[in-house]
């Protein structure tokens, strides 16, 4: 080792789902919204003037923080809006988990969680999901230094209601509760109504899944305007200048058209209801996902094999080769065309695979 990498800060980073290059793929391993953003979104693009790129955006995120706060009858002092939710939650990281006691998220989760812990030097405990796949609500009733949770849970689209959301809030007033509820707007209902009565809930959400801009990068907290205010301060501390102009005023546009937002999550919603009565035929076993993919494992065929199989035809899934969920795979909801073609290849790769057991 050389002397100078003693000094290194070093950590084993996220490993992102692949993104291929090829243009003649159907792409069900990101969690991306098939349909494109708004068409307010296409229209304030071409507004747009280079004249706007002289200047530094608006540090305060306005005027996109005040048209949420309004989509969700907020203060603007209660949001706080990053680049994508990692970099909201990396915020929400730096800021609230400073204590010697570990802070809590289940064992089977979004794995950036771990990652940020270990990057910023936060002790942690992965909290076991029971066998349905489900956060027990009562094993976050203990001391700790905080605890964070995907809401549907990734990625296996388990949703908690409201209640027991309560649960682990008031059994943890003296830290930060942290509800990611990046995939809430497929089917689930959200608790920022909680942030009302408990000033240690943030809750955080995106653009990229629901209002179809991943490529943009724009996620958001919500919670009582202290919080806020504390994420504020480390922002500054650390880049007063965090969003682009160009996000700021796509991501306006798009909050602003109510009417497409719904439209468009109904649709995906109603394609993942059809998805799990088709995989079933398929032989799959389907969790009851509440998120825009579904967790499937199927009776014979491993997971593995099915996942190789599936990326030499084109069709790319998500697997993860790790304890618990390596004979699953994550298949995110796309249009029903692409979905069609899932189904068409799976009943014949299936079919195939059975004849030759």
């Amino acid at each position: 080792m050389k002397a100078w990498e003693s000094n290194i800060r070093k950590v084993t980073p996220y490993v992102p789902g692949e993104q291929p290059r090829q243009s003649n793929v159907i792409k069900l391993n990101t969690n991306e919204n098939p349909y494109p953003p708004s068409p307010e979104v296409a229209k304030a693009l071409r507004a747009m003037t280079t004249g706007t790129m002289r200047k530094y955006p608006a540090p305060d995120a306005q005027p996109l923080v005040g048209e949420i706060a309004s989509f969700y009858h907020l203060k603007p002092e209660q949001v706080f809006a990053g680049v994508g939710s990692d970099d909201v939650l990396a915020m929400c990281f730096l800021t609230f988990f400073n204590s010697d006691r570990p802070i809590l998220f289940p064992d089977i989760t979004y794995s950036f969680y771990d990652v940020w812990a270990e990057l910023f030097r936060i002790p942690y405990e992965r909290i076991p999901l029971d066998e349905a796949f489900r956060i027990r609500p009562q094993d976050y009733f203990r001391e700790n230094g905080g605890v964070i949770f995907p809401n549907p849970n990734a990625p296996t689209g388990e949703l908690l209601a409201p209640g027991t959301v309560e649960e682990i809030v008031s059994h943890n007033r003296d830290v930060i509760v942290i509800a990611d509820e990046a995939y809430i707007d497929f089917g689930g209902e959200s608790v920022l109504d909680l942030t009302d009565r408990y000033d240690n809930l943030l809750v955080v959400q995106t653009f990229s899944k629901s209002r179809s801009m991943a490529g943009m990068r724009i996620g958001y907290a919500m919670g009582n305007r202290e919080l806020i205010a504390y994420l504020n301060d480390v922002k500054y501390s650390f880049n007063s200048y965090t969003m682009n102009e160009a996000a700021l005023t796509l991501g306006t546009a798009a909050v602003r058209d109510r009417a497409y937002f719904e439209e468009t999550t109904a649709r995906i919603i109603r394609t993942r209801e059809e998805a799990k009565k088709r995989l079933a035929e398929l032989g799959f076993l389907v969790g009851d996902s509440k998120a825009n993919f579904l967790f499937v494992t199927h009776r014979t065929c491993p997971a593995k094999e099915i996942f190789e199989t599936l990326k030499k035809a084109g069709i790319y899934v998500r697997y993860w080769d790790k304890p618990r969920i390596s004979n699953y795979l994550r298949i995110t909801v796309g249009t029903d065309e692409e979905m069609e073609r899932l189904y068409a290849f799976l009943e014949t790769f299936l079919a195939a695979h059975a004849a030759c057991d």
